[in-house]
């Protein structure tokens, strides 16, 4: 059984977490939201476009 990641969540892991919720706080990017926040839609198009779909 393999103990590594997946690739995806080995490409998000690049990411800066903390500067991304800056910008989403800057720019009041979940200002309205409920459940679906900015950064579960980032990772769902991330995933879209990495998976070569075409819509979500």
């Amino acid at each position: 059984m393999h103990k590594e990641k997946y690739v995806f969540a080995q490409l998000a892991s690049f990411l800066d977490r903390n500067k991304f919720n800056y910008i989403v706080r800057k720019f009041d990017g979940d200002k309205y939201v409920t459940h679906f926040k900015c950064w579960n839609q980032l990772l769902a198009l991330m995933f879209g476009q990495l998976s070569n779909r075409e819509s979500l």
